[in-house]
């Protein structure tokens, strides 16, 4: 046998059905949105429950911004993730073979939907995004769906004017994320700006679930503090998503198991879902084609 025939032979053993099958760990990427320590609090029974599950060590990664995420799922660093719309649509235009849609996360009446949400200081005088008009804007990520990409659109087209600069608002600046946001419109920091919530349940606890109820959980904020000034259409829940490439037995348990969260231990899903959720449920990519249309109108 010559070298170049053994050499083949090994190889083909290597990636055989047995040695495809095998990981050593397993990554769960949490986008930014919030600091970095309280993503890994939250999802720390997540990711225990996943190693007792895989029997691998689990670890998560908190990327400074979203694009840390799409970047690990993409570079094959990041096993799974719970991605907004606009960072799932990113990752596949992409990428369109990176990651598998498995899953969503839903509302107590069984939606997957949530809003953009404009809030400003209550004692600010501002009620409406009229009363924005030559003042400072809060965006948080780029990649952010409700952060972002929802709202630089629908904004523009109630007030008539573009989110440069000096157009309408004075200035319009990225927070780095949701909680950044918050805390900026809360200290004066910035007049108004966005983050998300689903839209449901009271405004006094941040609604149901969302980037406001869990400031309001971590005492960041108090809702008597903010009012909404403005509220997108309904946006559809990002998904959660795996890495194509991972052993289908992987796959096929983290979904088993994430579709039973709920039942299962009911304080993890809410630590998960920012609030209160009535479990994951299956989602095809087909529900994120008008986000990905919408991404490369926009210019990717």
């Amino acid at each position: 046998m010559n070298k170049l025939v053994a050499a083949l032979l090994l190889t083909s053993t290597l990636v055989g059905p047995g040695f495809a099958q095998e990981i050593t760990e397993f990554r769960i990427g949490i986008l930014g949105g919030e600091n970095a320590q309280d993503r890994m609090t939250s999802n720390e029974c997540v990711r225990a429950y996943v190693e007792d599950l895989l029997d691998v060590p689990t670890k998560i990664f908190t990327p400074a911004d979203y694009d840390g995420v799409i970047q690990g799922l993409l570079g094959g660093t990041i096993d799974m993730a719970w991605l907004g719309a606009s960072a799932y649509a990113k990752t596949y235009i992409t990428d369109p073979e990176a990651v598998d849609v498995v899953l969503v996360k839903t509302n107590l009446d069984g939606s997957f939907a949530y809003h953009s949400i404009g809030i400003a200081r209550a004692d600010s005088g501002i009620t409406s995004l009229a009363d924005m008009k030559g003042k400072v804007f809060g965006f948080g990520d780029p990649n952010s769906t409700s952060g972002y990409l929802i709202p630089s659109v629908e904004i523009p087209q109630e007030t008539g004017a573009s989110m440069e600069n000096g157009d309408f608002f004075n200035e319009v600046r990225f927070t780095g994320g949701h909680e950044q946001t918050i805390v900026a419109v809360a200290n004066g920091d910035v007049d108004a700006g966005v983050t998300w919530a689903d839209g449901q349940g009271d405004w006094a606890d941040g609604y149901n679930s969302g980037a406001l109820r869990k400031a309001v959980d971590s005492g960041i904020v108090d809702m008597n503090d903010l009012v909404e000034i403005w509220k997108s259409k309904p946006i559809p829940e990002g998904p959660i998503v795996l890495r194509r490439a991972l052993p289908e037995d992987v796959k096929t348990q983290v979904v088993a198991f994430l579709s039973g969260l709920h039942a299962q231990d009911e304080q993890c899903a809410y630590n998960m879902a920012a609030g209160e959720t009535a479990g994951f449920a299956p989602i095809a990519h087909e529900a994120y084609q008008t986000m990905i249309d919408l991404r490369l109108s926009q210019g990717n």
